[in-house]
């Protein structure tokens, strides 16, 4: 009788070829690691016994602005992120569960802006913000990013996921149209919002095109820019320059291991649920 399945050498080069994907991830970062906790002369000399140092750490924080860079940013990410949690759940929820004329022909066109790369309206958006006066504002950076075609599409398939008969019993309590929202759907898709929150805050925290744009001067700078900047006006840039990156870098770092369990959970709800 044949078995199917799998063989254990087949699991052990899964496992193997896992570990091996993940360590070739890791290097970068922990090399960026080594070189902004020891002296330059260490950065290419691996050695166990050479000594931490925060000097580098200093020498970024002293030689640009990380603060206004890491506030600029901060503020960036937290209006696009509370911009789209709200202006998505609406839309995707009456997408999902509210019957109006021309429905399906409006998620349609919601879909068809998928198709739109990003970068052929940089020009439009900024000659329209030129107009609006709004250009190196931090408004002017996340405008654009206010609502996501992507993020109404993926709250609308996890809005379908919940049962029917949950929102008919909050209805016959007396909750509002809201209500239910709030107090049904939401919660559910708890999982679906931090792992789209997530992508979104990555995305947005590394985002380098559009900011240098619609940016002029170096207070309205975010994190990014802040690293270029950096590199066009420090010479010795070794230790300095990967301490930098680690403070980039580490904020968003720390998120993703305190809430990747719920990450995960979001990648796969809507792959367990029918």
């Amino acid at each position: 009788m044949i078995v199917y399945g799998h063989r254990p050498w087949d699991r052990w080069l899964e496992t193997v070829g896992a570990w091996m994907l993940g360590i070739l991830w890791l290097l970068p970062l922990l090399y960026a690691a080594w070189a902004a906790f020891h002296p330059a002369a260490y950065a290419t000399h691996f050695d166990p016994l050479a000594p931490l140092t925060l000097a580098n750490f200093r020498a970024a924080w002293q030689a640009a602005p990380f603060a206004r860079y890491l506030l600029n940013t901060t503020l960036l990410v937290s209006l696009i992120l509370v911009a789209q949690f709200v202006l998505c759940t609406l839309a995707a929820f009456a997408f999902a569960r509210l019957t109006f004329p021309g429905r399906d022909l409006l998620f349609a066109v919601v879909l068809l802006q998928l198709m739109v790369m990003p970068d052929v309206l940089l020009v439009e958006n900024y000659r329209l913000l030129t107009q609006l006066h709004l250009v190196d504002t931090i408004v002017a950076i996340a405008l654009p990013y206010l609502g996501s075609a992507f993020g109404i599409f993926l709250l609308r398939q996890t809005f379908l996921t919940v049962p029917q008969p949950l929102d008919d019993a909050a209805r016959l309590e007396g909750c509002s149209l809201l209500g239910r929202l709030w107090r049904v759907y939401v919660p559910l898709a708890r999982p679906t919002y931090i792992a789209y929150g997530l992508v979104l805050v990555s995305y947005h925290w590394n985002n380098f095109l559009w900011p240098l744009i619609i940016t002029r001067s170096p207070d309205m700078q975010t994190l990014p820019l802040g690293l270029a900047r950096f590199l066009s006006y420090m010479e010795d840039t070794t230790g300095a320059l990967y301490a930098f990156v680690v403070m980039v870098l580490a904020p968003g770092l720390l998120v993703f291991l305190m809430a990747q369990s719920a990450f995960m959970r979001g990648l796969t709800t809507g792959a367990t649920k029918g």
